[in-house]
């Protein structure tokens, strides 16, 4: 990410989200395909309560091909987890399909256990359109998504995009319910091509990259609480605390001791530009960080996608910094030592700022 001039200004998430724990929800396509907005204030998507967990499949679609600034590192050493932003380097599409039709494709794994039920899937995808060139936000609505030995087939946005422009850049964030084609094509190794996302080098930098978030069911697992929310929303470069989003989740009922995970996806964190966190409090009692070894707390949204800081699924590529694009997952145990009907996600932004897009949380839930 490059000069701070082109950041957002405050943008406010939300003071307050209270949840039901309801059955599950799914906002409803639009019929004439979806409107873009600017800020897409963060909602629930899915809820449930059930014996099973929340997995997901995620990768970045660009990487850097050569360095473009002077203080940059090596291309290659900043793909093996340097310190590195994207505008110091002229980034190029990530390619595994060997398909001449498409311009970038990459995987990863999903990883169902065996013998559960897909209750739910949804697959987002967003970027950045204006780098060296420009890309036309018509095709922001639209991937190409192959199954595990299968073919592509497009898959097409169903809710408003997010999409977000100013004097640098060019963002947007997509998402669409593939719950059948998940429940098809099960769990192993997912591409997805054709994402919208411009190459090149500037002052902003290129990103961009895909999640699969997936619900599923198993009688042998544990009762827990599934909850899956999205929006766009940037975070006002430097704002530190006073600038910060908040995400209040009630109805939990988690018992002390209860096990969890938070998942997070976000656009545009450099991996060695300080000052974002990410903490969560619950009941209004002791704040915890979440951050791990991979994830500082000062530097939480810094191009990874890790599970409590490590990998946990096969991708193709499988770059450590990710020059933009976070998919994390982050143990929310700690948060939950002595219970909670309740909890608050606070996210602060980097000295540059970024975009936030996916939040998901899976808690023990009592019997």
């Amino acid at each position: 990410m490059g000069s701070p001039r082109r950041i957002l200004g405050t943008l406010g998430l939300l003071s307050c989200l209270t949840l039901s724990a309801n059955a599950p929800v799914a906002q409803a396509a639009e019929p004439v395909g979806p409107r873009e907005l600017p800020r897409v204030p963060f909602t629930q998507r899915y809820q449930a309560v059930q014996h099973g967990g929340l997995v997901r499949a995620s990768n970045s679609g660009i990487s850097c091909r050569k360095e473009a600034a002077p203080q940059a590192e090596p291309c290659a050493e900043v793909k093996r987890g340097a310190a590195g932003v994207n505008s110091d380097f002229e980034m190029f599409y990530s390619e595994v399909d060997k398909d001449p039709d498409t311009y970038n494709s990459t995987r990863a794994e999903l990883k169902v256990p065996p013998g559960a039920k897909v209750s739910y899937a949804r697959l987002y995808w967003g970027g950045n359109l204006r780098v060296g060139e420009q890309k036309p936000p018509q095709d922001n609505g639209r991937v190409l998504v192959a199954e595990p030995g299968g073919a592509y087939k497009a898959v097409l946005a169903d809710t408003v995009i997010g999409h977000r422009t100013d004097a640098g850049s060019d963002a947007y964030q997509a998402s669409a319910d593939v719950t059948p084609l998940v429940r098809k094509g099960g769990a192993g190794l997912w591409t997805v091509a054709q994402l919208n996302i411009a190459m090149g080098q500037s002052d902003v930098g290129a990103w961009g990259g895909w999640t699969l978030v997936v619900a599923y069911e198993h009688p042998q697992e544990p009762l827990r609480r599934l909850s899956l929310w999205d929006g766009f929303e940037g975070l006002v470069a430097g704002g530190g605390e006073a600038a910060g989003e908040t995400v209040e989740i009630a109805g939990l009922d988690a018992a002390a001791g209860s096990a969890g995970r938070a998942g997070v996806v976000a656009y545009d964190g450099d991996r060695g530009t300080l000052g974002d966190s990410l903490t969560v409090t619950a009941d209004s009692g002791r704040r915890v960080s979440l951050s791990d070894a991979e994830n500082p707390f000062n530097d939480v949204m810094n191009s990874t996608i890790t599970e409590f800081g490590r990998p946990s699924f096969v991708r193709q590529p499988e770059h450590i910094n990710n020059l933009g694009y976070d998919a994390d997952v982050f143990d929310l145990s700690p948060a939950l030592s002595g219970g909670a009907r309740s909890l608050s996600f606070k996210f602060t932004g980097e000295s540059q700022g970024q975009f936030l897009g996916v939040l998901f949380v899976q808690t023990d839930a009592r019997r």
